[in-house]
């Protein structure tokens, strides 16, 4: 554990046990919600790594045009 988490544990402590378990079940979210986004991610990547090919050589073959923000 880092030395920073230690001392937000350490003041957290500190707050009543309604906050302290509002906190707890917010960071408990918080890392589960991340620990799917890594997953899913990892599933994907395979799919956006052909997608970004498949952009490369569009552009490379001169099927691609230039964007214009203001056109939008």
């Amino acid at each position: 554990m880092t030395q920073l988490l230690q001392q937000a544990f350490s003041e957290a402590s500190q707050l009543p046990e309604l906050q302290q378990n509002m906190l707890a079940q917010w960071l408990m979210d918080e890392v589960l919600t991340e620990k799917k986004w890594a997953v899913l991610f990892a599933e994907t990547a395979d799919g956006l790594a052909a997608l970004a090919d498949e952009a490369v050589r569009e552009y490379q073959q001169g099927k691609t045009q230039v964007l214009d923000a203001d056109a939008l």
